[in-house]
Parts: structure tokens; C-alpha cells; sequence
């Protein structure tokens, strides 16, 4: 039980994706990297080509290992990046000190995505990559929103869609306005779910969830507690 709690307290979840689901997840990943890659070769010169921006990297774990989650969308891809890039740029343009630079481009570029409503893991990376990247890579001042960035998103963008629509339980961009909506609640017709209740639901999405089980129960609990609590409209 010690080791259990421990386990918990560190964040290892105890639902499991299927083997099936991680192969796919893994070839959707390096074939995004591979088409950045082999594309850019095609459009541009090998100098070009070899300037991927790591953050790719990060957000390829996104859009082929948890393609339904929030900060995986294209909204949050796109814009993510592109206001990372912009405001890592002016950082090391405008900032001396290349540690504050860095540091400010990190912070800055979380709370632009908060304000734009973009959060993307991703976008503080490529927000770091601009101050302390390369003097080539310097050398292409806001060009770097561009080319490598916005190139860079738009490939593996279009395969995330591609691939990912291969296999129907991966629907990518989530689109949740197809998705039938509840049109009424009953209240008291709630059942208690427990942690075990969402570990095992979770299993059966087969795809990795951005919230933990104690997270979904929370939310549960408020959503259910809302409508015990606020009266009904006709």
C-alpha cells in the first residue's frame, strides 16, 4: 500500500493504453518528424532543411499520443507556436542578458497562450530556441515565425490529420460540436463513481487522457453537486 501511495503521489496512473494504441502513437510520431523533414529537403536546401525546430519534437507526443486533447488542437498548435516564436524573437532582440532573454520568453509566451487561449506545452520551447538557438538561426530574426515554425507546424499538422483520421476511435481536429449533446438533466439520478470507476472507463478510451482520474472525479463531483443545488428552469 506504501508502494501504491507513493506511485499515486508521484502521478504514475494506473490505467493502461493498449499495445495496439502505443505502435500507432509511436509511427504517427516519427512519421511527422519524417515528413518535416523530407519535405523541407524537397522545398528548400539541406541548410534549410535541418533547421526543425526541437519543440516539433514535443508537440508530435501531443497530436499522435493524446490527439484529443485540448492542447493538442490546431488552434493550439498554431497560434501556440506562432505567438512562442514572436515573442522569443523580440526577447533576444530587446533583452541583453540572454538568461533573463530566456527566461522572459518562457514566461511571456505562457501567458500569451493563456490570454489567446492557445496553450500548447510546446510553444515555451520553441520560445526558448529563439534566444538561445543558433547565430543561424538568429540570423532569421522574425523570419523564424515562418520558416522554420510556421512551415514546420503546417507538415505535421497535415499528417497529424491524415493519419490520425485513419483509424476512427483517433478523430483529429476532436471536433466536439458533432458529438450529440445532453439536452436535460434529471436531478437525482446520480450515481456515486469512485476512483476505480474512472480508472477502468478510462481504459476502455483506449488513449491517453489529459486530467487524471481524481481530476475527472472533481469534476464530477461539482457538476453533480451544481444541479442537486441550483433549481431547475422549466
Amino acid at each position: 500500500m506504501r508502494l501504491r501511495g507513493f506511485l499515486e503521489a508521484i502521478g504514475l496512473s494506473e490505467y493502461k493504453v493498449s499495445y495496439n494504441e502505443i505502435m500507432i502513437s509511436a509511427l504517427g510520431g516519427f512519421l511527422g518528424i519524417l515528413a518535416i523533414f523530407m519535405i523541407s529537403r524537397f522545398l528548400f536546401d539541406d541548410e534549410v532543411a535541418l533547421m526543425i525546430v526541437p519543440s516539433m519534437g514535443a508537440s508530435a507526443v501531443l497530436l499522435f499520443a493524446a490527439p484529443h486533447a485540448p492542447f493538442s488542437q490546431p488552434w493550439n498548435v498554431i497560434a501556440g507556436h506562432m505567438l512562442s516564436a514572436v515573442i522569443g524573437v523580440a526577447c533576444w532582440r530587446f533583452i541583453p542578458d540572454i538568461s533573463v532573454a530566456a527566461s522572459a520568453g518562457v514566461g511571456l509566451a505562457i501567458a500569451a497562450m493563456y490570454f489567446a487561449r492557445c496553450i500548447h506545452p510546446p510553444g515555451g520551447a520553441t520560445a526558448l530556441a529563439a534566444v538561445i538557438g543558433s547565430d543561424q538561426l538568429h540570423g532569421l530574426g522574425f523570419g523564424y515565425v515562418f520558416q522554420p515554425i510556421l512551415f514546420n507546424v503546417a507538415v505535421i499538422l497535415l499528417i497529424a490529420v491524415l493519419f490520425n483520421g485513419l483509424f476512427k476511435w483517433r478523430r483529429y481536429p476532436a471536433q466536439p460540436y458533432l458529438e450529440p449533446k445532453t439536452t436535460g438533466i434529471e436531478v437525482g439520478r446520480y450515481t456515486a463513481i469512485n476512483h476505480e470507476d474512472f480508472v477502468y472507463a478510462l481504459s476502455q478510451i483506449d488513449t491517453i487522457v489529459d486530467a487524471t482520474e481524481d481530476d475527472l472525479l472533481k469534476i464530477y463531483q461539482l457538476a453533480t453537486k451544481r444541479h442537486m443545488e441550483v433549481p431547475q428552469s422549466a
